[in-house]
């Protein structure tokens, strides 16, 4: 695909403020229990300060998104402008295949509106010129939007903890540093 669009998280950066998840579920009012971004603490045997490391997680918009193959009703298609994987709920019958197809559990089913639901890489606030709300309400700038064709320094695909598949995610992820001891001379 020639522009695809992709989140990119900056370990480093992240402090789990959970500003991005909350972004997210205040601007679509996502029913209680269910979470289209949530955060997940990096699980790295190198890595020893799980509570200071972070992955901001959502739909990964893959390449080869298992959840739109496994669609019988074909309700959810890649766009092309941005390669934005969406769920046209006019056509989704609640099938759950999609839930069950993908291999990292991103499409929820909505008990209320019986059918599936996920994050879009806000597609309408792109379309008007906008950030998707997780990207735009981070605090510290560890939650962008970039172009998969623009190579970032020092991002990886599957970071440690991160399920490899061969259907192309495009979330990118800088990994984290061990942080460095400071020792005060007495």
């Amino acid at each position: 695909m020639k522009n695809q669009k992709a989140f990119f998280v900056d370990v480093n950066r992240c402090v789990g403020c959970y500003t991005c998840a909350m972004a997210c579920k205040n601007t679509y009012q996502v029913e209680p229990g269910i979470a289209w971004r949530n955060l997940q603490s990096v699980e790295d045997p190198s890595f020893p300060h799980r509570d200071l490391a972070f992955y901001s997680l959502a739909c990964n918009h893959c390449e080869k998104p298992a959840c739109a193959a496994a669609c019988p009703e074909k309700a959810i298609y890649k766009r092309e402008k941005d390669g934005a994987v969406v769920i046209d709920i006019d056509k989704c019958t609640g099938e759950k295949k999609c839930i069950t197809e993908c291999p990292y559990g991103v499409p929820k089913f909505n008990q209320k509106t019986a059918q599936a639901e996920k994050c879009h890489m806000c597609y309408a606030r792109q379309d008007a010129g906008k950030q998707p709300g997780c990207v735009q309400s981070c605090p510290t700038g560890a939650l962008t939007l970039v172009n998969l064709a623009e190579k970032k320094e020092g991002a990886v695909s599957f970071p440690p903890g991160f399920k490899k598949t061969d259907i192309g995610p495009s979330t990118r992820f800088r990994l984290a540093k061990v942080p460095r001891i400071v020792r005060r001379n007495s």
